[in-house]
């Protein structure tokens, strides 16, 4: 790739195929920074300037720079993002002996695009929790990384009105092929105990109880178009906005109270122990700030921008968007507006983020869903309402969200993190 930031945000999504494994890479890239990991059990112990992470089930992310002296009762500047994306989850007893095959049942996560999941080499991965010899319970992180499944398409000459609409059932049209079933007794228990054993040989042998696995595609991410303009890859929505929070936390300046939420769960309502309608960032918000008091005045004086992907305007579906309101890709971050609370975002938090943009120099543009048509919802209305903060809803315009692979521009993703940037750097909230 040309541009490091797109090789850098590419390098994340291969590295990130579950919230498991995203969680995992945010917390890798913060500990080589120089941030400190909290665990949730333990007392704190908070330094003045200090940077910290906390993980929680592993899928979801708080990380932190109190900044200078003074910096929490001036307000924090937040930045929030979610972990997870629309996908094809592995059923508890999903083995599947039929004409010879191996196959395995699954479970759509979230309101994912079916049909290009058809003719994908899809790979598995999530976390696994086995049992050592001694009788410990491990919770393991696997990625086969290796193409090991693929969900055929039936021929057109079996099905010759495909091409006039295609209801995907997911009980019978969505099981994987992985393997022939010649060889008996074929367990994802075992397969999954062999593959970590081989990886991490150093706990011995192992014995699967449990597991959360998903299947994902192993195609890289790729810039493409004639000119470069754009990156497509899987779940763009949202590691796009966690790299760009995280990058932006890096990149800071280290004056201001800085903090980077990222939860699993948005995409299938958030309602958790780890996700944005769960109480992980007030728990953490009350041992940064015992006192009420003082925490309802920080929280008052502080502004949460949640970053999530927008609709950018498709060239051959412009008529889905409101003919003012079509955001294009490479020409700058969106602002989500819906006066349905759909969306967080006020006239007071827009100007914010306007003026944010302007000072930066990065180009801003505004998406307010068609008035006859339903609008989607982020983790801003849920954490605004929850905490009580001041909420901006923004994204990078994106193309064929929640399909196996999207696309986003180029330009967008540098947009994005200059613009998050200049946010945790301001002195105006």
């Amino acid at each position: 790739m040309h541009n490091s930031t797109s090789q850098s945000l590419a390098d994340f999504i291969q590295a990130s195929p579950t919230p498991f494994h995203a969680a995992r890479s945010l917390a890798e890239r913060l500990q080589a920074a120089g941030y400190q990991q909290l665990n949730e059990r333990d007392e704190w112990n908070l330094t003045a300037g200090g940077r910290y992470y906390v993980l929680r089930n592993q899928s979801s992310l708080i990380a932190f720079s109190l900044g200078q002296p003074g910096a929490l009762e001036r307000g924090i500047r937040l930045i929030g993002a979610h972990t997870d994306s629309p996908c094809l989850r592995v059923k508890p007893q999903p083995e599947l002996n039929r004409q010879g095959l191996w196959q395995l049942g699954v479970e759509v996560y979230g309101g994912a695009l079916l049909a290009p999941w058809f003719d994908r080499d899809l790979s598995l991965a999530g976390r696994v929790t086995a049992r050592n010899a001694q009788g410990q319970l491990l919770n393991l992180l696997v990625d086969f990384q290796r193409p090991i499944a693929i969900i055929p398409s039936l021929a057109i000459h079996l099905n010759r009105d495909v091409n006039s609409g295609f209801a995907v059932n997911p009980q019978t049209d969505l099981p994987p092929v992985l393997a022939h079933s010649i060889e008996p007794g074929r367990d994802l228990r075992a397969l999954l105990a062999s593959e970590l054993q081989g990886r991490h040989p150093e706990h011995g042998p192992l014995t699967v109880l449990d597991y959360e696995l998903s299947f994902y595609d192993t195609q890289a991410p790729a810039v493409v178009g004639l000119d470069g303009d754009f990156l497509a890859a899987a779940r763009l929505d949202n590691l796009l906005s966690c790299h760009a929070g995280l990058e932006a936390l890096l990149a800071s300046d280290g004056e201001q109270a800085c903090l980077l939420v990222c939860t699993d769960h948005e995409e299938v309502g958030s309602s958790s122990c780890c996700g944005a309608d769960g109480p992980f960032l007030e728990d953490v918000l009350r041992r940064l700030i015992p006192d009420d008091q003082q925490r309802i005045r920080t929280i008052q004086r502080s502004v949460l921008v949640s970053a999530d992907n927008a609709h950018g305007i498709h060239p051959n579906y412009a008529d889905r968007h409101d003919g003012n309101h079509g955001p294009q890709l490479n020409a700058g971050p969106v602002i989500k507006i819906n006066n349905n609370q759909r969306y967080a975002t006020t006239s007071e938090t827009a100007a914010l983020f306007r003026h944010l943009c302007q000072q930066a120099e990065v180009p801003v543009q505004t998406f307010v869903v068609r008035s006859d048509m339903g609008c989607g919802s982020t983790i801003g209305p849920i954490t605004s309402s929850r905490l009580g903060v001041r909420t901006v809803d923004i994204g990078a315009p994106t193309f064929a969200m929640h399909s196996i692979r999207e696309l986003a521009g180029v330009k967008d993703v540098e947009y994005l993190q200059k613009v998050l940037t200049a946010f945790l750097n301001s002195t105006q909230v």
